[in-house]
């Protein structure tokens, strides 16, 4: 294993988050709220949806960390979005990025550009979109990727030496690198494809981790091992789709150290 996989504790990681209660603000979609919502409950974590301009400065200041997601974008969001990142960039709170279909629209691509330069703790997202926010793709069909992890390999390299942060990449194998080092996280389940919000979500633990751990690396991947590990386990007993989501909520809050240490890790 690489020295990157081996500074990784996974164990440890689970034990900080259940023992911390991290409180996460997230501005994301309407689309995914309750879901991100759970799922960070679910995890032990606390979630909070404060999206109003007059707070979210305010609020993005004493939280544990701060989710950033640009699906459902609009004008009071966006200021909203930028309020909460500079706040959260002076008060060194750990923030995460999610360039939800960024390079296809106009809009939100121009806002991701804004919100990048002030320093997320990790950029989120699939391949698609990490290559447009870094300038090497227009960006994939819709919220969905026309590439591949490895595709946005040298493109989440280039970002996170620009952002001095993480950038992950999901994937059937995620990618997570820091710019030096790169972990790849395996295993998971086709079904969180087919699962509206579980990459919204995904993006709400990567925050928590981030604030449970103290390391941006450390939380993007634990991040990561917990939501493949939780998956594998919710599709052992769904018979589908609409029998998945639920069943994964409940594994995301079975997953305890021993488990989360047996992800699937893998040396770049």
């Amino acid at each position: 294993m690489s020295s990157a996989v081996e500074t990784i504790d996974l164990r440890a990681a689970r034990e900080a988050l259940s023992a911390s209660t991290p409180l996460v603000h997230c501005l994301t979609n309407t689309v995914v709220q309750t879901l991100t919502a759970n799922a960070l409950l679910a995890v032990g974590a606390a979630p909070a949806m404060v999206d109003a301009p007059q707070e979210a400065g305010d609020f993005a200041a004493v939280a544990s960390a701060v989710l950033i997601n640009v699906g459902t974008v609009h004008e009071r969001t966006a200021e909203a979005m930028r309020l909460a990142a500079r706040s959260a960039r002076a008060a060194g709170t750990p923030w995460v990025l999610d360039p939800v279909a960024v390079g296809g629209l106009a809009y939100r691509t121009q806002l991701a550009a804004e919100l990048v330069e002030l320093a997320p703790a990790v950029v989120r997202g699939n391949a698609s979109e990490v290559m447009a926010l870094a300038g090497a793709g227009a960006g994939g069909r819709g919220v969905d990727s026309t590439a591949g992890a490895d595709d946005a390999a040298a493109a989440a390299t280039a970002l996170a030496a620009r952002t001095g942060g993480v950038v992950a990449v999901s994937g059937e194998v995620d990618l997570i690198t820091d710019g030096r080092r790169t972990v790849r996280v395996g295993g998971g389940s086709l079904l969180l494809t087919r699962t509206t919000g579980a990459g919204c979500a995904l993006g709400a633990l990567v925050a928590a981790y981030v604030a449970a751990t103290g390391d941006a690396l450390t939380g993007a991947v634990a991040a990561h091992a917990h939501v493949a590990v939780a998956a594998e386990r919710a599709a052992r007993t769904a018979a589908g789709p609409g029998t998945f989501a639920p069943a994964w909520l409940d594994a995301l809050d079975a997953v305890g150290p021993d488990e989360l240490a047996g992800a699937d890790l893998r040396s770049a």
